[in-house]
């Protein structure tokens, strides 16, 4: 029977899923713990929109390696990127999002609708606008009595400001709104689009689902919502937002308040024929033991980061105060592995200092080349 015709409102089985529920709910718990009063908390959280994209991706058949990402991420790819890496990229840009708008904002409904792209810009590119790039978008609203006016190249040269400015917002991972003249609207291509896919309809039930799980605890509703979505699929295109949807929620009940739980990352460690099972009641359990990885996962690669920090920080003693090894410390604990690029225009240095600041922090070398090198904490 399927989800939307009533087997969510079912009795749970308490007896099997009890004590891995409460297993999950404890690991969940200890790692936001720690992760609140940790000096590590921005580096794991940034390195784990990394691993989380790749692993949503791997979760799909699709192989991108983190490091890929990562270039790809600073506008330094060393091959051309290819589709499945610019899918990655945007779970990573989903995953920024959606942590760095409140907890409420991803399952609101303004949220939701611009993250299935049903909607205008986000609230970061709001913002962008009402600072920087706000004289562009005043320039990109023509009204319309100036179609009359005597200079008639002025709303062109409007249209390529706006387009630049568009441009350059999508360049630093930013959504941005569509023009707000008026446009004709386009109808989806039935070879890309499945014209029997009411992907809104699909979407009001999973959120329907969403509403009646409001009363669980925060992990056993986020296995049902997950489960629902697995069972619903209301997005043709990005399936991969139904974990991210699902850490929303865990943010949103505060059961995560320092960190958005990498599911994917612990839903790779669970077999396929446990997580695609025929029976609910195993594909819940495959989600409370995701779950439990995920957070075991965090706790292994926070301890790794807090003692590499420490290790770090002592190579800075009786260095002088304007010293850029500190801040060189902090970037490379946000990412899984630095080039000598990136490590330049982050701190602003020659190549020669790059390498010469990432030779005195002793880290390790880890792609075994004698060009295009990167670097990774020990």
């Amino acid at each position: 029977m399927s989800i939307r015709d009533g087997e969510i409102t079912r009795t749970i089985p308490w007896a099997e899923i009890a004590g891995p529920l409460v297993r999950a709910e404890d690991a969940v718990a200890r790692l936001d713990e720690r992760l609140a009063r940790s000096p590590v908390r921005d580096g794991f959280v940034e390195r784990f929109h990394f691993h989380d994209a790749a692993a949503a991706l791997w979760l799909e058949g699709e192989l991108v390696h983190v490091e890929d990402v990562v270039l790809h991420d600073a506008h330094m790819d060393i091959r051309t990127p290819t589709h499945e890496l610019t899918r990655a990229h945007a779970v990573l840009r989903t995953r920024r999002q959606i942590f760095a708008n409140i907890p409420d904002w991803a399952l609101g409904h303004e949220g939701l609708r611009q993250l299935t792209g049903r909607g205008g810009g986000t609230a970061a590119g709001k913002n962008a606008r009402e600072g920087e790039g706000a004289p562009a978008q005043e320039q990109e609203r023509i009204e319309p009595g100036q179609a009359d006016e005597p200079d008639p190249l002025a709303a062109e040269f409007a249209a390529v400001d706006a387009v630049l400015a568009r441009s350059s917002a999508v360049l630093e991972g930013v959504a941005v709104e569509q023009s707000a003249r008026p446009q004709a609207r386009l109808e989806r291509d039935p070879l890309l689009y499945d014209p029997d896919w009411d992907e809104s309809a699909r979407l009001d039930d999973w959120r329907t689902l969403l509403g009646r799980a409001a009363d669980l605890p925060p992990i056993l509703a986020a296995a049902l919502v997950w489960d629902g979505w697995e069972d619903i699929s209301p997005l043709q295109h990005q399936p991969w937002l139904g974990t991210l949807l699902v850490a929303a929620c865990l943010r949103q009940r505060r059961k995560t308040t320092a960190h958005l739980l990498a599911l994917n990352v612990g839903l790779r460690v669970i077999g396929r024929e446990r997580r695609r099972h025929r029976h609910r009641t195993t594909r819940l359990l495959a989600f409370l033991d995701a779950v439990q990885e995920a957070a075991a996962l965090g706790l292994k690669e926070h301890d790794r980061l807090a003692l590499a920090r420490e290790q770090m920080l002592r190579r800075t003693r009786d260095r002088r105060g304007n010293s850029k090894l500190p801040r060189l410390i902090d970037y490379v604990l946000t990412r899984p592995l630095v080039s000598s690029a990136m490590v330049e225009k982050e701190l602003r240095v020659t190549t020669r200092g790059a390498l010469n600041l990432i030779g005195e922090l002793g880290m390790r070398e880890i792609t075994g080349r004698g060009r295009y090198r990167a670097w990774g904490i020990v």
